[in-house]
């Protein structure tokens, strides 16, 4: 079966018109950072996203929504009657170094699905929408492989729900419509099975149609337990004996931050510094989380009969571990409800994607905001504009099912944008199947990048363990701009990007130089999983904020 031919609106002739103005004229601002088109079309509109340890990208969007652009292998058609059947795939692998497209098999819907990564590197996804709402997939990076489906993984069906790997290895899945529950997945032993009853997410539902606290967001504490925030506000979880050990106050504003609401979050940067100079003891560092964007409660009601309200620009910081925890609120330069947060090697956040008006949802959205936000975390007591800088801005308008991942090589690439309920390429905003890759202000520099050689004793490391990188630089290091970061690979869609974590690790203030020239710096890698769950990293080498590509080691629990 031959892949139709379909003639695709890429963007409204007058967001084309005002972007070129923007763009072309002699007094239009100089923004840092730069955009590239890597595929046209990879066939599917990238709802959901991530990166393999392989380094190729898995995206894929719902199998209901008709024909996609791309077919599946001859042989592969999935029988949908004894007369028809389904030979269009909505799901691919993308390698953004060659960029070549693979179909992928997916037999469930996984519309508003959810996702996180095992030990062994393998995604598992879970969740969707009518029969795909209890399925929990699974798809291993090898170079031929595809996904694998568990039609009854999971008790409780979950759609808008949210994943987050766990110190033992293990998944929760927290939420989704109508469900004020969590589980956990595999289900490995009894207390596995059980369904355990959450009340705080009815507590903070806004109404049963518009409820405001649907992919909630998940950050693991360094206590191990799991905040959890809905709506407007947070609580601390300890998921294994199930009760909430703390609750946090409401963040100002009367804004709401999740689905259709949808604002964005990130746990900052972890700081593991050595105590002493001799040992591996490290403090214990404490953990902050940042939420921005998002709209009014009533936003969703007023733009299904045409009013669209201006976004929020407010962002709010609380350190989750301190004694008497409050809101630290700041304002981002631009309104944004639907945008990404991405963590960059540098520890700084990328704000991107989104729309200046309106909500998530179908067709209910206004004024894309083009232009990503730069945020440094530890500008925090300088003034906002050093905090926050307007970056260059893409042409490709990317609102409601639009995605965000962090590449190893430290671009982030970008994909989708959907607010049709189907595959449409004649409205206001056209279902995207582009993929770009946005390069941050530290890859267009002219300063030397880092890059490392080596990991010893290996790409698989243990808790406490002491490592070394031996790296290459062009000219001299400077001890007082060098760091070493690890990012966990996270599983996005809707402005979420579960699991996303990354840690400053504990390295000595020395570093050597080896027989060959190169340079060799020595730390330690987490003491416990509560810092760092068990599974695959990004490991980075920053210099003077820049960051050399990432390389993928592997925390086990020998």
């Amino acid at each position: 079966m031959s892949v139709p031919q379909v003639k695709r609106k890429i963007m409204d002739p007058k967001i084309l018109i005002f972007m070129l103005l923007v763009c072309c004229s002699s007094g239009a601002q100089s923004y840092q950072g730069k955009w590239k088109l890597l595929k046209r079309s990879i066939g599917v509109s990238a709802m959901h996203m991530a990166l393999l340890p392989n380094e190729k990208i898995v995206t894929f969007d719902r199998s209901e929504f008709g024909p996609s652009n791309i077919t599946l292998p001859q042989g592969k058609c999935i029988k949908e009657d004894s007369k028809s059947s389904d030979c269009y795939a909505h799901s691919v692998e993308f390698d953004p170094a060659t960029r070549a497209v693979r179909p992928l098999t997916i037999l469930s819907d996984t519309w508003c699905s959810s996702g996180a990564f095992s030990i062994d590197g393998t995604l598992v996804q879970s969740g969707g929408y009518r029969l795909g709402e209890k399925v929990v997939r699974y798809f291993k990076p090898c170079m031929d492989c595809d996904w694998e489906e568990d039609q009854n993984g999971l008790l409780s069906p979950r759609w808008y729900a949210s994943n987050h790997v766990l110190p033992d290895g293990k998944i929760i899945v927290v939420g989704g419509r109508y469900q004020f529950t969590y589980e956990f997945i595999p289900k490995l032993s009894g207390s596995d099975r059980i369904l355990y009853k959450l009340p705080f997410l009815k507590e903070t539902r806004y109404s049963a149609l518009v409820p405001n606290n649907l992919y909630p967001f998940l950050h693991l504490s360094t206590d191990g337990n799991l905040f959890v925030f809905a709506n407007d506000r947070g609580i601390l979880l300890d998921y294994i004996n199930n009760k909430v050990i703390r609750s946090y106050p409401v963040m100002p504003g009367g804004v709401s931050r999740n689905y259709p609401s949808t604002g964005s979050s990130v746990l900052l940067p972890l700081k593991l510094f050595s105590t002493t100079d001799s040992d591996n003891n490290t403090s214990t560092p404490d953990a902050e989380v940042l939420i921005c964007g998002g709209t009014a409660p009533d936003s969703n009601e007023k733009a299904n009969v045409g009013v669209f309200v201006p976004a929020s620009k407010s962002c709010g910081r609380l350190i989750i571990t301190a004694a008497s925890p409050e809101w630290e609120m700041e304002e981002m330069p631009i309104n944004r409800v639907m945008g990404d947060m991405i963590m960059l090697p540098t520890g700084d956040v990328l704000i991107i994607n989104g729309a200046a008006k309106g909500t998530a949802g179908w067709g209910v959205a206004r004024d894309p905001v083009l232009n990503p936000v730069f945020y440094r975390p530890d500008a925090r007591n300088s003034d906002e504009s050093t905090r926050f800088e307007v970056l260059a801005p893409s042409l490709i308008p990317r609102v409601y099912h639009s995605t965000a991942h962090l590449l190893s090589d430290g671009r982030v690439l970008v994909g989708g944008s959907n607010p049709n309920i189907n595959y449409n390429f004649s409205a206001l905003y056209p279902t995207e199947l582009s993929l770009e890759a946005f390069y941050p202000p530290y890859l267009t520099k002219t300063k030397p990048r880092p890059s490392i050689v080596a990991v010893n004793p290996g790409l698989k490391i243990g808790y406490k363990q002491k490592i070394s990188l031996e790296f290459t630089l062009e000219g001299s290091v400077i001890l007082s701009d060098l760091f070493v970061t690890m990012v966990a690979p996270s599983f996005t869609t809707h402005s979420i990007a579960m699991n996303q974590r990354l840690l400053v690790l504990a390295f000595n203030n020395k570093v050597k130089k080896t027989s060959s020239g190169n340079y060799l710096v020595e730390g330690y890698a987490p003491e416990t999983a509560a810092l760092a769950p068990p599974g695959y990293y990004q490991l980075f080498l920053v210099h003077e904020a820049i960051p050399s590509r990432g390389k993928w080691i592997q925390i086990k629990q020998f």
